[in-house]
């Protein structure tokens, strides 16, 4: 399986790995943080300071302070559009949360290790220093799956569970239907039945009625299901077995100025210079490409001793190089 491996060597190094990890060296707590990547890529990455992750060719030059912090909000906002089990989650997870910071995570983990897993979302009530307002900002983004409250294992926030409720019953369903299929033909009953006098009758906005909908249709959805699957890898496993004129697939790593950088799982990523991207003219590959596209690349040149791959995306310039 291909993983990225861009920044495993500074969570590795840092002080999370080594409480984490102490009887282990740097080398395989990096190894372990790659294995867990495929597991629960997420959960692994937010570990790691987004600047590491390799973000661009100028993150340098840019103000730092302002650069963290606009890195800092693609983080949570994709941990949020995810969710997070709160029986499972770390507390580095739990601490890109709305609402949660750093100290209440540690407290959510010790609170669950001291009193066993939470068996519903407002347990989270007792947990020390998360308050009211906390809990209103953090309650819709954790999901408690072993709860009796099946709306606890959804998107809907606690507030909105009335209307929740409301809209199963003049539906006629239950909430032991959420997430099953019986339960999937709803988006065509609101429908029918008119959205807007729906979202009257139950007291919320049209928008906040189809989020109630989406989230009863598919709870907890993982978004990557709608992603190109994983790629599996036996042949190319190092540089020494790449040869000019071979079709790989590649995830885009990176895209600058004057090209892209592609994973093709060998340790090192491959140039797909500006000039293969595509027969016609383009001022930037963004216009074509950007980060995490899987694409097909054809090796034109590999220098094992600078480490150096070159690929292009153009099939008949593959075939000069053979």
């Amino acid at each position: 399986m291909v993983v990225s491996e861009a920044g495993a060597s500074v969570y590795s190094a840092s002080k999370l790995a080594a409480e984490e990890f102490p009887q282990y060296d740097v080398s395989l707590r990096s190894a372990v943080s790659i294995a867990r990547r495929l597991q629960d890529p997420l959960a692994e990455l937010v570990k790691i300071d987004p600047r590491s992750i390799g973000v661009g060719q100028y993150q340098h030059d840019m103000p730092q302070k302002a650069l963290l912090a606009a890195l800092d909000g693609v983080v949570e906002d994709a941990v949020n559009a995810v969710g997070v089990d709160l029986n499972t989650a770390s507390a580095p997870l739990l601490a890109r949360v709305a609402g949660v910071n750093a100290a209440v995570a540690k407290n959510i983990v010790t609170y669950r290790e001291e009193n066993g897993e939470f068996h519903s979302r407002a347990a989270l009530k007792k947990v020390p220093k998360l308050g009211a307002k906390a809990f209103e900002q953090c309650a819709g983004f954790l999901r408690v799956a072993e709860s009796k409250e099946p709306l606890d294992n959804t998107g809907v926030h606690p507030e909105s569970y009335a209307a929740a409720k409301a809209l199963l019953q003049t539906l006629d369903f239950t909430p032991q239907q959420i997430g099953t299929p019986a339960i999937a033909d709803i988006a065509s009953r609101v429908q029918t039945a008119g959205a807007q006098a729906l979202a009257e009758q139950l007291g919320v906005g049209e928008p906040t009625l189809q989020d109630i909908v989406k989230e009863l249709i598919r709870p907890g959805r993982d978004p990557r299901e709608s992603l190109p699957p994983p790629m599996l890898r036996t042949d190319v496993m190092d540089l020494k077995d790449l040869k000019p004129g071979m079709e790989l697939q590649g995830t885009v790593r990176n895209v600058i100025d004057f090209g892209a950088f592609v994973d093709i799982g060998v340790h090192q990523d491959g140039l797909v210079h500006i000039s293969q991207i595509t027969d016609h003219y383009i001022k930037h590959p963004s216009e074509i490409l950007s980060v995490g596209d899987v694409i097909t690349v054809w090796v034109m040149q590999v220098d094992p001793v600078k480490k150096r791959i070159s690929l292009t995306m153009k099939r008949e310039n593959a075939a000069k190089t053979k």
